[in-house]
């Protein structure tokens, strides 16, 4: 069993997708663990602001599946892939991390970059796993935090779950 990180962000219908993400990651991946929700402007393009937040979870699936199990809920909310990297999304799942696994293969990424060039990854995570460990940094998710150097403009939102 492995501890994963996802990150999850939405700026078409939100509040929407983000309950539909959630749902669907819990009927794949059984209890998860949330953090609060932000939200942030639009990064690499103009749109309206995003909606994100980390999930946590524990998985016997392979990083490779999970990734597979990722696209898959993605495809069944309406993701669409233009191929642009930065657009609006209705949503957007990503494997941050897998347990201590540090592995680069094409279309897989782990831990994921975005991790230590966004706010909007990394301080969910510093929320939720404050004293976890970076892979590759070595440094944990709160310090990384506290050094962070990029934008912190982000707003923490009260979201109803139920």
């Amino acid at each position: 069993m492995a501890w994963v990180w996802v990150s999850i962000g939405s700026n078409i219908e939100r509040d929407r997708n983000l309950h539909n993400a959630v749902a669907a990651l819990r009927a794949r991946f059984g209890n998860l663990r949330l953090s609060p929700v932000y939200e942030t402007t639009a990064v690499g393009f103009v749109g309206n602001p995003f909606y994100n937040l980390a999930a946590g979870f524990e998985t016997a699936l392979a990083p490779d599946e999970v990734s597979a199990a990722l696209k898959g809920i993605e495809d069944s909310l309406g993701r669409q892939r233009t191929g642009k990297r930065f657009a609006p999304r209705a949503i957007d799942i990503d494997l941050l991390t897998y347990g201590d696994l540090s592995l680069h293969e094409p279309g897989l990424e782990i831990p994921r970059d975005e991790i230590l060039k966004y706010a909007f990854v990394l301080k969910p995570l510093a929320d939720m796993a404050p004293g976890g460990i970076h892979p590759v940094a070595g440094k944990s998710y709160a310090a990384l935090w506290q050094e962070f150097k990029g934008d912190k403009s982000l707003t923490e939102v009260p979201f109803d779950w139920s």
